[in-house]
């Protein structure tokens, strides 16, 4: 990867992310990018992070060993007929979309599935933008690589495809993520269940919660850890959601009549009072939610961090800084739990790495705070 040129169209929180952690890994590689707010490339330009500023797609994507298509993924489509006479014969173009079926249809109706290798980067952000990108946001996140060809396709086109795939899967390993391909009809129905319909039921219940406050707006004040927690993915671009929707639309569809079905009986429940059957409904839920690795990243990015109890007093937090510090361990947030349902500590502190995470844990219970979940 070192002598390559890589572009990209777009450069928000996961463009950015791919290119800065291409950066770190190589610096030697040439990136050019283009987009709509020129002083988000001028200061990616001046991060290091873009070599060339492109004033629209041209010529310059002749050079291009790699182009990402990193913008809405509605957008990524069109883009598609405007690169296509700039494509060196060795290129490959892939895209960031998290739905694939839409692009992957244009990619054939176009006659370029040879040089496209549909990509789905899982991890994310509530916050948008080049300005909050990392070049650690990938770091052990799946990436769903969704080839062009089914596995039984013997043509040249194929074998070509092929190839191109194991390219993305390479660069994938090269930012730190966990490659995974997939046919992309079945990543569209597995992200209609894991992403997208978490993301509509969030949503949802915020606007519930709002409509139903009192004028002192109670709920909203005393919203504590469980709301939060399942409603913490209803802050993310609503653009970005609302083409998420309209893209997917067929499997978000069949999700969530299945998933309106399964609130019925669980209402029906409810108002019978079934012990048997709302044990069922949590017992069942908590043996399948214990069984799913908290390691893994999905599509919002894991959060490092742990509760730390401490008395409310002058100096208590510097105190705390000082102590982890000294060795040397990063902060990336602190603050103040307002609520304490869950047993947590007064303090939340969250780390950039898991290392740091549990060296800060094991330095704090040296100097014997209570650290909590």
């Amino acid at each position: 990867m070192k002598e390559q040129t890589i572009a990209f169209i777009g450069l928000g929180l996961i463009g950015g992310s791919i290119a800065r952690r291409l950066k770190r890994f190589s610096p030697e590689i040439k990136i050019m990018a283009y987009m709509r707010t020129r002083a988000k490339l001028e200061q990616a330009k001046a991060d290091g992070v873009v070599d060339v500023i492109l004033d629209g797609i041209d010529e310059k994507l002749r050079e291009c060993d790699v182009i990402f298509l990193c913008t809405p993924v509605e957008y990524n489509a069109q883009y598609l007929a405007l690169i296509k006479p700039f494509l060196k014969e060795e290129a490959m173009i892939t895209d960031v979309g998290s739905t694939k079926t839409s692009i992957h249809e244009e990619v054939t109706r176009l006659g370029m599935d040879r040089f496209f290798v549909g990509g789905h980067p899982m991890a994310g952000s509530e916050k948008t933008g080049y300005e909050h990108s990392n070049d650690h946001l990938l770091e052990n996140a799946y990436y769903i690589v969704t080839p062009s060809f089914m596995e039984s396709d013997s043509t040249k086109e194929a074998e070509e495809n092929r190839s191109r795939c194991d390219r993305l899967v390479g660069i994938a390993k090269a930012i730190g993520a966990i490659p995974m391909v997939l046919d992309y009809h079945e990543h569209d129905k597995v992200v209609a269940a894991v992403s997208h319909l978490p993301h509509i039921v969030a949503s949802s219940l915020v606007n519930l919660v709002k409509d139903s406050d009192n004028a002192q707006g109670t709920m909203k004040q005393v919203a504590a850890g469980g709301f939060k927690d399942i409603t913490r993915i209803a802050s993310a671009s609503p653009e970005m959601w609302e083409q998420i929707c309209v893209t997917n639309s067929g499997p978000i569809a069949r999700m969530l009549e299945d998933y309106i079905a399964s609130l019925t009986q669980i209402l029906d429940q409810v108002k019978a009072a079934s012990h048997p059957a709302l044990h069922r409904l949590f017992e069942d839920s908590r043996a399948y939610r214990s069984s799913i690795a908290e390691r893994e990243r999905g599509v919002l990015a894991s959060e490092y961090s742990f509760s730390v109890d401490i008395v409310d007093e002058p100096g208590s937090i510097s105190t705390l800084s000082v102590i982890l510090a000294a060795k040397g361990i990063s902060i990336k947030n602190i603050g103040i739990n307002h609520n304490r349902e869950r047993g947590e500590g007064a303090l939340r502190i969250i780390f950039y790495q898991k290392e740091a995470m549990i060296k800060a844990r094991e330095q704090l219970e040296k100097y014997h705070y209570d650290v909590g979940p």
